[in-house]
């Protein structure tokens, strides 16, 4: 195994641990901003650092088309490319096959870039061959993510194929520096999610990841699932929810034994203008707004809050100044990086639920 976990604190079957790996050491439960092609929009390596986060997400599917895995590979890596000396998780491209709606049979998955419409053939075992070029910390197993609903026969299907392909990866993979995490899928059947976890498991892997979850299911049907999944997953393995950046979801995943997350919302929302509080979000381009010298959190530590007022945050804006995003996506990811060491240090102390009722109360009400 090229990662162990050491866990400090429980919680019923919430827990605060230290992941261990070749680079050094994170806490979790963690929050992963997303960097697709290498850099998170509107922000640098730097900042992201100076926020306190430990790892960041990646993108294979990107990276590999521009500028190319050998680019990265010559340059460092993407540690060297990216002058981010934290750790990286890169997704395999399984992802892309959600949202690109890609050519998908038995063997892998057939692409056309983003960029120019050129064909690309990515396999389980191509997957672990350009992430390893890559050079992330940890990869992730090319799988198959459906939209949901879907029919049984898909979902079956998405089954057999990510537990073929996992197979195929494990013994792919080369790289002793390199954690190699395997994902359960299933949609919202129960017996599948419980077949995925099993299968993904017997393959063995060095932590898991439960995917194909917050595409277009219910909250009720994405818990019953998800629990599923963690039922049958070993307790000494990070286990990984990706895509979630939800803070409700969050709270709801780390009370069943979640430890990592990551999700493009705290930026995205951000470049719109939406910060988040502990109060609940706010939208700055509201006219409320426009002669308020308030920060946009009273006693929030992140540099923007204190020195900037919503009212220039707003008219930044308000005229299309990029200065204005980057700012807002700052507070937001300080904002979530906060929230995860009060997840942490709640769940040390037995407090988690009465974190979580806070939390929920808050991001349930609408932007002001």
């Amino acid at each position: 195994m090229s990662l162990t976990v050491e866990i400090e604190a429980t919680d019923g079957p919430a827990r605060r641990a230290v992941v261990s790996t070749p680079r050094g050491t994170f806490r979790t439960p963690c929050f992963m901003p997303v960097g697709t092609r290498g850099g998170i929009k509107a922000l640098t390596s730097v900042d992201v650092e100076a926020l306190g986060y430990e790892m960041v997400l990646a993108n294979t599917y990107h990276l590999m088309l521009r500028p190319g895995a050998e680019v990265v590979e010559k340059l460092g890596g993407i540690h060297g490319f990216s002058a981010w000396d934290g750790h990286v998780l890169t997704d395999s491209g399984g992802f892309q096959v959600f949202s690109l709606d890609p050519e998908v049979d038995d063997d892998g998955v057939t692409f056309r870039s983003v960029y120019d419409g050129s064909k690309h053939r990515l396999t389980p075992e191509a997957a672990v061959t350009v992430q390893e070029a890559i050079g992330a910390d940890i990869q992730m197993v090319l799988d198959v993510c459906t939209a949901l609903p879907a029919s049984p026969d898909v979902l079956r299907l998405a089954v057999e194929r990510t537990a073929e392909w996992a197979k195929r990866a494990k013994a792919a993979h080369r790289r002793a520096d390199q954690a190699l995490f395997g994902i359960v899928q299933g949609g919202t059947d129960v017996g599948l999610r419980t077949e995925s976890a099993q299968r993904t498991v017997a393959v063995g892997f060095d932590g898991y990841a439960v995917g194909g979850l917050y595409v277009g299911e219910t909250r009720p049907e994405m818990l019953a699932a998800l629990e599923a999944a963690l039922a049958e997953l070993p307790v000494d393995r990070p286990r990984y929810l990706m895509g979630v950046g939800d803070p409700v979801a969050i709270f709801e995943a780390v009370s069943r034994g979640v430890d990592m997350f990551d999700c493009v919302l705290p930026t995205r929302i951000g470049r719109h203008g939406t910060a988040l509080t502990w109060d609940g979000r706010i939208q700055l381009r509201n006219a409320a707004w426009a002669d308020s010298a308030d920060p946009i959190e009273a006693g929030c530590p992140c540099p923007v809050c204190g020195r900037w007022s919503r009212a220039y945050l707003r008219h930044l804006l308000a005229v299309g100044d990029p200065t204005g995003a980057r700012l807002v996506s700052i507070h937001n990811l300080a904002w979530m990086a906060g929230l995860m060491e009060s997840i942490r240090t709640a769940v040390t102390a037995g407090s988690l639920a009465g974190l979580r009722e806070r939390v929920e109360k808050a991001w349930e009400r609408r932007a002001r």
